[in-house]
């Protein structure tokens, strides 16, 4: 039986359990004396288990990295699609504008179709739909009777009750009658506080203090269609006011839906003048032929428009490979044609985002 080299006291075991004590004490003041062989071994493992944690923390770093870069990425490359699809759609306004200019000096030159409601423009780098709408497409929101206001909030999807009552806010802003003591309780029951105009709208973004009018109804919405689960544009009084508007006949190739309603045309007839002028615009021949079809509302429309002009235009970037892509970008400007003698065109207005159907 042999002594503990640690303790000096006996051993009672096995003489292989004695063997295999005496080795780990051995062992353990070995590297407690620094022993190469203990030390060596030791730091191997810690050196390994500090590598692993390294590459897992460096493995999480490139990949939120790489996360963050592609996602930048997408989004320059989103940003520069639009920039890209303004200028070619502010491009295709100019165009436009300038052709329709052309084609009233140059009847028989015309580069856009008399009456035609938008054209299409394929440039280098990008396409554009551009919408044509004269403001005789829309009524005059100062002199509109509220009788038609409220036609025309019916036709836009409100509720008679809630149309009636846009109908008489806009009169009461618009009548200097309506200014006396305690009209307009309404407004200054709001927070900030404020008093109508009672004077005519000089802009038609005024319509969005009137009591009532939400910008879902301003600018108009989507909504479920009747026949599937896609949704249906629809118009909103943006579309079909105007401080330019007409004060009695409206153009009849471009004109809204709900404008025709406005104006008192039976929704036969008006599905039957937007089928027709789907083909192709309607010429003073078709359209007098169709007011002898329609009755009496039909003598509220006319063809053409004076000389104040919205274009709205729509534009894809083209890509690198000659697709178009995906994003799309719509601007809008309100123009007027000057005499001659002055420079042509005068923006009125130019809406850098503007909403399409």
């Amino acid at each position: 039986m042999g002594t503990s080299e640690r303790r000096g006291l006996p051993w009672s075991g096995p003489p292989a359990c004695h063997a295999r004590f005496l080795a780990g004490i051995r062992c353990r003041q070995e590297w407690r004396h620094g022993k190469p062989e203990a030390r060596s071994t030791y730091r191997r493992g810690s050196a390994l288990l500090a590598v692993l944690w390294l590459s897992a923390a460096l493995a999480a770093i490139a990949f939120s990295l790489a996360s963050t870069v592609r996602g930048e990425t997408e989004r320059a490359s989103t940003a520069m699609d639009g920039a890209r699809a303004y200028y070619v759609a502010a491009g295709a306004i100019e165009r436009a504008s300038m052709e329709l200019l052309w084609s009233a000096m140059y009847p028989n030159q015309r580069s856009i179709p008399a009456g035609a409601a938008q054209v299409g423009y394929d440039f280098p780098t990008g396409s554009a739909r551009v919408e044509i709408i004269p403001e005789t497409a829309k009524l005059n929101v100062n002199f509109s009777p509220p009788e038609e206001l409220y036609r025309l909030g019916v036709a836009l999807g409100l509720d008679p009750e809630r149309a009636r009552a846009i109908a008489m806010a806009i009169d009461e802003w618009r009548n200097p009658a309506a200014a006396a003591p305690g009209i307009g309780g309404a407004y200054l029951a709001l927070s900030p506080s404020f008093q109508p105009a009672h004077a005519s709208f000089q802009e038609i973004e005024e319509l969005m203090l009137v009591k009532g009018v939400t910008p879902g109804i301003f600018y108009g919405t989507y909504v479920p269609g009747t026949e599937d689960a896609t949704l249906s544009p629809r118009a909103g009084l943006a579309d079909c006011l105007s401080v330019f508007g007409s004060r009695d006949r409206v153009d009849a190739n471009t004109a809204a839906p709900a404008v025709l309603a406005a104006i008192g045309l039976s929704p036969d007839a008006i599905a039957a003048l937007v089928q027709r002028r789907r083909i192709a615009p309607l010429s003073a021949d078709d359209l007098a032929r169709f007011m002898g079809l329609a009755g009496a509302s039909a003598n509220r429309l006319r063809l053409g428009g004076n000389s104040i002009f919205t274009f709205r235009a729509t534009a894809r970037p083209r890509l690198a490979d000659g697709r178009l892509s995906d994003l799309k970008r719509t601007v809008a400007a309100q123009v007027k044609y000057m005499p001659s003698g002055s420079e042509p065109i005068h923006i009125l207005r130019w809406y850098d985002a503007a909403w399409s159907n």
